[in-house]
Parts: structure tokens; C-alpha cells; sequence
């Protein structure tokens, strides 16, 4: 018995802490039909191009229409609410018309800034997951590749100005 207690919060704090890795990154989750835009109520199957989605430390997911929406959201300073996740969809992938699926971290995407495509809001940023693939993207209908680290607030204005001087 005495051996048993000095193991068994060891072994307790282990459980508890693969417990908190799960919860801490749930991953991206695929919007159901008929889901809607967090911040303007356009339903996300309607409409071309990438869309983003942002998971919240509380549980809850809010789905973006627009990758210019989703990092508008994420780059606010007054943004508060502790995220557990941002993804996008790889447009490497995704069909640019229907896009579903092929979901990746936002953060660590690559946009082509200014291109000739569109999405649901008119000029948008197009995300991809491999570099090379955002290079090529952008050879064939224009713009310039970003990381995320490069996007600013000004880029991803939601006033109409998005992508600085494209205008909508």
C-alpha cells in the first residue's frame, strides 16, 4: 500500500497532463451546412475562396466567410477572448469555387496579397500551407506572398479598404 501512494501522483499528474494537450489544440472543425459568418451572417458555402475559422479557449467556434475577415479578427488589439486555434484553408488543395476542407494553421500559412481572385468580399488574401504553393498561386493571377507575421491590421481592414490600396 505505502508503495502505491508514492507512485500514484506521479502517475496522476501524468494522466492529467496528457489530458490538458488534447483539450489545449482541438484542431479545425468542419463548418456544417448552412453555417454562417461570425460577423456578417453570409452563409459560407455561398460564396469562392478561402474562409477561416478561429476556435475559442471557451469551446466555442466562430466561421469567417473571408480570410480578411478571419485575420482582421486575429490581429485586432482589442482582441481579448483567448484563442485555442485559427485555420484557413489551403488553397494548394481547396477548390477555389467550393472550397471545403483542407483546413491549416493560420498562423503559420502563406496569403498572396493582391492577386486577381476573389472571394466572398470581394479582394481577399489566399492562404496556403506550403510556401510554393502561394508563389505559384501568385505567378499565375498576381500579387505578393505574405507570412503571417508580415500581415498588419491595415491589410485586413473590414471598412473596404482591404488589401491597402486594391479598394473593393
Amino acid at each position: 500500500m505505502k508503495s502505491m501512494r508514492r507512485w500514484m501522483p506521479g502517475l496522476l499528474a501524468l494522466l492529467l497532463a496528457a489530458c490538458a494537450q488534447q483539450v489545449a489544440t482541438p484542431g479545425p472543425f468542419e463548418p456544417q451546412a448552412g453555417a454562417q459568418c461570425e460577423l456578417d451572417g453570409m452563409t459560407l458555402a455561398d460564396y469562392p475562396g478561402p474562409k477561416g475559422q478561429i476556435n475559442y479557449a471557451d469551446g466555442k467556434t466562430a466561421y469567417f466567410c473571408d480570410t480578411v475577415e478571419l485575420l482582421s479578427m486575429l490581429l485586432q488589439p482589442e482582441q481579448v477572448r483567448a484563442v485555442a486555434g485559427a485555420y484557413t484553408q489551403d488553397m494548394g488543395h481547396a477548390d477555389w469555387d467550393h472550397p471545403h476542407g483542407h483546413w491549416t494553421d493560420a498562423t503559420k500559412a502563406f496569403y498572396v496579397r493582391g492577386s486577381r481572385r476573389h472571394g466572398s468580399m470581394g479582394p481577399t488574401l489566399a492562404s496556403f500551407a506550403v510556401r510554393a504553393d502561394a508563389e505559384a498561386f501568385a505567378r499565375e493571377f498576381g500579387g505578393e506572398v505574405l507570412g503571417y507575421a508580415q500581415i498588419t491590421p491595415d491589410m485586413v481592414r473590414l471598412d473596404g479598404a482591404a488589401g491597402g490600396d486594391m479598394g473593393m
